[in-house]
């Protein structure tokens, strides 16, 4: 089977191939290891194999009425995960959300939740990983580790692939790596810088200074890469092979004044930034800065960033939220219309402080991902979880519904990284019903029992 979509991490790589004999995943080729891994995974006799209430096997309808109930009963319950299931799955969750007068949020709100915030206030400067693909000679990686966390990036999408202006692929490319340890990715670039934890605000701030105070009437046109070698060899002139400056300092103004003459002489630059920037000190201020800084960048070539989403559909639930409420995470129904409150609807918020009276989680682990606080919390109220996988969340859950896997026994949607919309395949049958059609379930119940009580109420 040609054109597989892998739904591992946020590249969504799409040119898999697969081989299916007997209902069963036999054999993968062009997928990363970890991709590999994923797809190869057992779809029978593995993971949550009967739905339980309790502890106790039941069958599918009664799981579903005991999940109902739960939801019917709420005053306020919270919807969260979604960030590994389908773009049809997400639009029945919110629906479900808007129904039950839940709040709903997603793994975004914990990761790169500080970059949607961002955007908000700045806009953001992006393109599809094709453009990247086929224009970019300058690829900066700044607080993320594809090498490891999204091993096919680099050779799919931004670095090692030739491209329609830069036909060499890697040997046109220059890649800089800024991170606080040398990674795998810092191995594979043409420079490494490494910076001190927590000075990502400070860096960027600088480096924005720097390239305002560049006169544009300055810079020389160079046809081809604007790149040129003599600019690389200055830098790693100024630092060893760890990253750290020659003197001792991380970096030293000379080092900073080098790169931004880097980044203002490319043609075409992409900015990857990961968890390292969004999770640090200073969070959201310092996704503004490199929003600001590639704004500026702007004004001299073209210059683009795109955020390193590691769930396979963190940016579809993200775009679900938003074109359904107009808001991208932590959006509460509890008066019956969206209301956008990040720290007051967050998942983390809200179970920390003990408030919602119900949960429904959905293709996530929070028990395991969530402080010891809201894991606490989640044990003392009814939970209810659809996920084909065993985990500590279906552990303690009061109702376990298990599903068919996306992009595996289910099809569907999913949104890469960079926003581009990427169709699922069904690789094998599953005895097990798809996410849609469980939260499909669950609406149609409650609705049911709306109505019957409307009904009660109106003779």
């Amino acid at each position: 089977m040609e054109g597989v979509a892998c739904t591992f991490c946020g590249c969504v790589c799409d040119d898999i191939r697969v081989t299916v004999r007997q209902n069963e995943v036999i054999g993968v080729e062009r997928a990363c290891t970890l991709g590999r891994a994923y797809l190869m995974r057992p779809q029978h006799g593995e993971g949550v194999t009967t739905p339980r209430v309790n502890g106790k096997e039941v069958s599918l309808e009664c799981a579903l009425a005991e999940a109902s109930s739960i939801l019917s009963r709420s005053k306020y319950p919270l919807i969260f995960g979604l960030s590994n299931t389908t773009i049809e799955a997400q639009k029945v969750a919110v629906r479900l959300a808007e129904l039950i007068g839940a709040s709903i949020d997603s793994t975004s709100s914990v990761c790169h939740g500080p970059g949607t915030l961002a955007k908000q206030y700045i806009g953001e400067p992006t393109s599809s990983l094709g453009e990247v693909m086929n224009r970019a000679d300058l690829v900066i990686f700044w607080g993320s580790n594809p090498a490891e966390s999204h091993p096919r990036h680099m050779s799919r999408y931004s670095v090692m692939r030739p491209g329609l202006y830069v036909p060499r692929g890697r040997k046109d490319r220059t890649v800089v790596v800024v991170d606080v340890r040398k990674t795998p990715s810092a191995r594979a670039a043409d420079l490494f810088l490494r910076i001190e934890p927590w000075s990502d605000y400070r860096i960027l701030s600088n480096l924005i200074r720097l390239v305002k105070l560049t006169p544009v009437h300055e810079l020389t046109p160079v046809h081809g890469s604007h790149v040129h070698w003599s600019q690389i060899e200055a830098l790693k002139e100024c630092s060893d092979e760890s990253g750290e400056d020659r003197e001792g300092r991380l970096p030293t103004p000379d080092t900073l004044q080098r790169l931004a003459s880097l980044m203002t002489s490319c043609r075409y630059g992409a900015l990857f930034y990961g968890v390292g920037l969004t999770m640090s000190r200073g969070g959201m201020m310092n996704v503004t800065a490199a929003l600001r800084l590639v704004r500026e960048l702007n004004n001299f070539t073209r210059f683009v960033i795109i955020p390193m989403r590691g769930h396979g559909n963190v940016a579809g639930i993200d775009n679900v939220l938003a074109w359904r409420t107009g808001y991208p995470f932590a959006v509460n129904f509890s008066r019956g219309f969206p209301r956008f409150g990040p720290g007051e609807f967050s998942a983390v918020d809200l179970l920390c402080r003990g408030e919602p009276d119900a949960v429904v989680v959905i293709a996530a682990d929070p028990v395991s991902s969530l402080p010891v606080s809201a894991a606490e919390h989640l044990k003392r109220v009814p939970t209810v979880v659809i996920d084909p996988y065993v985990s500590p969340t279906t552990e303690i859950a009061s109702v376990v519904l298990p599903c068919a896997k996306a992009g595996i026994s289910a099809s569907g949607t999913y949104y890469r990284m960079d926003n581009v919309p990427v169709p699922l395949k069904r690789l094998v049958a599953s005895v097990y019903p798809s996410d849609e059609e469980i939260l499909g379930s669950i609406v149609a119940r409650i609705e049911s029992a709306m109505t019957g009580r409307r009904e009660v109420d109106a003779r």
